[in-house]
């Protein structure tokens, strides 16, 4: 399941909602990004943008890999946009399966994937200015891995 929303989310909730009752499910691992302030702590907002239709059709279909390459019984995928403060939360990724390999790399995986696949731009917003906020080459390095072991 995906969801783009500029409004916050629960975690409890949304893993209560995404599991339910069900007996097949052994692992559940979940993943909350939030908005880090920089080193000097100067960061006043960090805005998320991005264009409706094209990222949730991205979002899907990273998705849709991570339960081609895991033994998923569920996926949620929440993304958050607008303007938010040091100390939000950003994304949730919540896997769950049978075992809990599955759920803790399925998790991994579809983290590294919407890190630098995922259309969102981030301007970060300080006392020093307004900065786009540049791909990292760890990001990418952690791709790699993942295209390597196909």
């Amino acid at each position: 399941m995906i969801r783009v929303q500029a409004e916050d989310f629960d975690v409890g909730a949304e893993m209560a909602a995404l599991t339910g009752a069900r007996k097949d499910i052994g692992a559940v691992v979940n993943f909350i990004g939030k908005v880090r302030d920089l080193e000097d702590g100067a960061l006043s907002a960090m805005t998320l943008e991005h264009y409706p239709g094209m990222t949730e059709k991205m979002l899907a279909d990273i998705e849709a890999q991570a339960l081609e390459r895991f033994d998923l019984q569920e996926t949620l995928i929440v993304h958050r946009y607008g303007k938010l403060e040091p100390g939000a939360q950003i994304v949730l990724v919540i896997t769950a399966s049978a075992h809990r390999q599955a759920a803790f790399e399925a998790c991994a995986f579809l983290m590294d994937w919407l890190k630098t696949k995922a259309p969102f731009w981030k301007l970060e917003e300080s006392d020093k200015g307004r900065t786009w906020v540049e791909a990292k080459q760890a990001d990418n390095d952690a791709v790699d891995r993942w295209q390597e072991q196909s």
